[in-house]
Formats: C-alpha cells, structure tokens, sequence
C-alpha cells in the first residue's frame, strides 16, 4: 500500500513540473505556472529609478510601464499616445491628435493637457537633456484643447519624431505622480504609467514583480506577471536557465558567446540573436601629448587586428568593425577606406611620428616611453580580455598600453570628464544612430566631446553636425553625414573593434521572443507560453 502511494505522489510531482513550464517563480519563488501566465526575466543589477524622464533606470522596465506620442517600428513611425500628427511645410509645427480612451494606471486621463504636463517637467531640467538639439530649437509646447498638443522649433530638425519615441526622456509619467509644481527632475511619487504593465512589487537587488495593466487601451499582454530575478554574473544566470529558475536570458551583455555556442543546438533552449545594434569601440583623445599625432592614432587602429577579436573573443558572433557605424545604419552606406590589420603599416607610421624602437623594446621619442594608458569597464569581461589582448599585440610594436579597470561609474565619469587617454566606448546604437551619436559628440554628454578637442577640423565637423539635424534637402543631410564620418575617419579618433548584436537565450515553451528597432528595448508584452 505505501509503494503504490509513493508511486502515485512521484507521478503526479512529475505532472506538476510539466505542467508548471521551464521556470520558477520570482519574489514568490517557490510557486509555479501553472497556467503559464508568469515568465521570470533576468537581469544583471536591480530596476533602479524608473522615472521616465530622467537616466538612471533600466531602460526595459521604463518601456514596460511607460509610453511615448508615437513609437518606432521597423516600419518606421507608428501612432500610439498620439493617433496621428501634422508637421507643417517648413518643418518647424507639429500637432499630435491625442488617443481617446487612454489612462494612466492610477485612472488619471492621459490627454492633451496630461502630455503638457510632461513635457513642461521635462523642461523645467531642460540642462540635463542637452544631447538633444531639440532642446535647442524648441520655442515652446501648448495643448489648445484636451486633444490636440503642439510643439514649436525655430528650425526644422529631422530627428524630431525618433527623439520623441525612444524610451526617455518624453515617455508620460500620471501628473498626480509628479512632485509638487508638476516636478520630476528630483524624483516622482510613483512609477504611475499608461504601458501594457504595472510595478506590483520590488525588493532592491533582489527582484521586481510587474502585472498586466488590466485597464490598457492597446492589445494586452499574453503574460500576465513578469519577475525579474537580479542575477549580477554571467555563469550564475546560465545556471539558473538549466536549472528552469527563468525562462529567459536578453541583451547584448548578458549572454557571453560561450553559452550562445552551448544553446544554438539545444532542444531544450532557444538561441535569438538581432543584425548589429551598435559599435564597440575604442575613443582616443586627441588632447593627449601622444595621440594628438594622427599618425600615432592611425598606427594604432592599423595595429588593432578586429577579426582577431571578432573570432577570438566573440566566436565570429561580433563581426569585424571597419568603422564606426555599421554600413546598415542610414546615412552610413559610404565608401571609406579601410584601416587593414597591418602591423607593417602601424611601424612605418610610428616611425614617421618619430618613435624609434628602444633597447627594452619600448619606443622612445625625446627621451620618453611611447606609454599609453587604456580605461575599461571592470564590469565587463569583455573588455577587459579585449584590454589584454590589444596590450600584449600593441607591446610587439614597441607601445606600452597600461590597461586599468574601474567600476561602471566611474568609467562613466571618467569618460565624460575626459580624464582618459584611451577609452572603450559603445556607438548610442539603433535607433539612436547615426543622429544621436553625432549630436552628443557637440556636447560633454560622453568621451567623444573631450576626446575630438586636439582636432584641427573640430568646429567644421560640429558645424556640418548641426546642419545635419535641421536640415530638410535629403541630399544635402547625405553630403553632411559623408563630410563628417569621412573626417572623423581620416583623424583616426576611434577604434572600431566590431559590430555588436542583441541576443537571447530562452526555454523552448517560450513563444514570441524577438528584437525591436531598439537595442534596449526588451518586447516582454510579445512573449507567450505555447
């Protein structure tokens, strides 16, 4: 009688993990999906501040709660808090017709006057979102009615409608979430949004619970709750996949090569992977008593052997960077001449600098070591093996590159102060390139402003940049773009290493995982259990 019990209860403990799908719960861990309406996410570091209008939280979960006038597709620009807009022949109005039906989670009506609202808070910080040149065209915002809202420019700028529908800052937060005098520039009462889902729970550092927005105007979500687990290393996080602790691994970052390779053939796990998002590179500043020699800039992107990289250290799932933007991104589509791996080349321009090799294998000029110093982000793997590699290559060539790494504020610090010699460095990626990048090159916002001060052509190669975001001949915005990545090609201020890509790694149950034209967007509210 007791083994045909013991049978029974094995039986039914082997149905239940069937049933229950490839993960665990999250915050209620222990439970399971039965009815296959959870999916555990995962995450390196906690949700953060997820203020909309300002920089600080991770960018998925803003995009789970919060929504923008319009939102970008591959198909390009698509209604959704606006159901259609205007733009004026000279480029300089637009009038957005406001969705009827729409609220905030809170039951506040998102209308004309809740859009003001927003943008007037996004306003009154106006010094932090500077990298927008929006910002320094635009004369003013109204709401003539509750379904109509306005924005004025002083010049045309084409960018207009990709700025207003990436992530933040103009994604709408309740304005009875505001601070008082409608403030969010130093803090929100609540993450109060109008997205396909809501924050029901968070415990820092450890988890985040989000439900279905039950009273959302647009499709609702298959998955009714998403935890996302906070799993800061990389091996603890595949673990936990093998282990059916979550269902699913996403970002450019948080999946090495290594474990794409090991899923690619799985039959229990799924392997995505998007076209190139982004650029990793290397910025060199060009203030610096050494690297303000172009030939030494180009001696050392000649000496970079990027398939090396691509093949050595991402397994060929990175390819080869020849510059710095993907020929895939618009504009980008130019013939430059290609810096080949080429130590030879890299010599002979070293010795034209006049760096001639010493007697302990380090090249000297005027009584002084060619001695460059190489910042990372010790956060990341990756570029610390990539900091190595390069150190060990560039030493055959008689340079000597110290490599340090600091924590990813400080790099962040470091870089936009321009406290560096040399610096890993990511392109803003789709769909903030080519505009944003080159836009936030005008201004300190990362290593680039610094970095591009010891150019000779610097003000020409501003100016040409904003040009481009206001100009509205096609051609002409063509030319502009062709002068300045010709320019900043032939200074030889950057390092491309290779293109990156967004990945995924999830359990075979989990239907509808995909990418988006954004690199940080992660589409959860797409996701199903077959």
């Amino acid at each position: 009688m007791k083994r045909k019990v013991w049978i029974f209860c094995a039986m039914m403990l082997t149905l239940a993990f069937a049933v229950a799908g490839c993960g665990g719960g999250g915050g209620d861990s222990a439970k399971g999906k039965e009815n296959k309406e959870e999916l555990v996410f995962v995450n390196y570091r906690d949700i953060r501040d997820l203020n909309p209008h300002l920089y600080a939280g991770e960018m998925y979960a803003q995009e789970m709660l919060y929504e923008t006038l319009v939102k970008i597709t591959e198909k390009g620009y698509e209604p959704c808090l606006a159901e259609s807009w205007d733009i004026s022949p000279d480029g300089k109005t637009y009038t957005f017709h406001i969705r009827d039906g729409v609220k905030f989670s809170d039951g506040e009506v998102c209308d004309a006057n809740a859009i003001k609202a927003n943008f007037d808070a996004i306003l009154q910080n106006k010094e932090r979102h500077t990298w927008l040149t929006m910002m320094q065209l635009l004369v003013g915002v109204s709401a003539p009615d509750s379904k109509t809202f306005v924005i004025e420019l002083s010049e045309p700028y084409y960018p207009m409608l990709t700025e207003l529908g990436v992530t933040r800052p103009f994604a709408m937060i309740s304005p009875k979430a505001m601070k008082e005098g409608g403030s969010t520039k130093d803090g929100v009462k609540e993450y109060i949004g109008t997205g396909p889902y809501v924050l029901k729970d968070h415990v820092t550092d450890e988890y985040a619970v989000f439900a279905a927005n039950e009273n959302y105007w647009g499709e609702k979500p298959k998955i009714k709750k998403i935890t996302v687990k906070v799993i800061p290393d990389n091996q603890t996080r595949i673990l936990a996949l093998e282990k059916g602790e979550i269902d699913l691994i996403y970002g450019k970052n948080m999946i090495d090569a290594d474990a794409v390779n090991k899923y690619k053939d799985s039959k229990d796990f799924k392997v995505a992977l998007s076209d190139p998002t982004s650029t990793r590179q290397i910025v060199m500043n060009t203030t610096n008593d050494i690297l303000k020699d172009v030939n030494v800039r180009r001696a050392l992107v000649h000496a970079t052997n990027r398939k090396a990289i691509s093949d050595g250290v991402f397994y060929g799932i990175e390819q080869p960077a020849d510059t710095l933007f993907a020929k895939s991104i618009p504009y980008c589509n130019i013939d430059l001449p290609i810096y080949a791996y080429d130590t030879a080349k890299a010599g002979e321009l070293l010795d034209a600098a006049g760096w001639t090799m010493g007697a302990n294998g380090v090249r000297m000029k005027d009584g002084k070591p060619l001695e460059i110093a190489l910042l990372y982000n010790s956060d990341s793997v990756t570029e610390k093996t990539i900091s190595e590699y390069l150190q060990s290559e560039f030493g055959k060539l008689g340079v000597k590159l110290n490599i340090s790494g600091e924590e990813e504020q400080s790099y962040r610090d470091k870089m936009k102060a321009g406290n560096f010699e040399m610096v890993f460095n990511i392109c803003w990626g789709t769909p903030y390139d080519p505009q944003s990048s080159l836009a936030a090159m005008r201004k300190p916002v990362y290593g680039d402003f610094a970095a591009q001060q010891g150019l000779a052509d610097k003000a020409q190669i501003d100016e040409a940049i904003l040009n481009i975001m206001t100009s509205t001949d096609e051609t002409k915005r063509q030319e502009l773009y062709k002068f300045v990545l010709q320019h900043l090609h032939d200074d030889a201020v950057y390092i491309p290493l290779t293109y990156e890509c967004n990945k995924a790694v999830f359990c075979a149950g989990l239907e509808g995982v995909a990418f988006t034209t954004s690199q940080y967007e992660v589409p959860l509210w797409n996701m199903y259990f077959k």
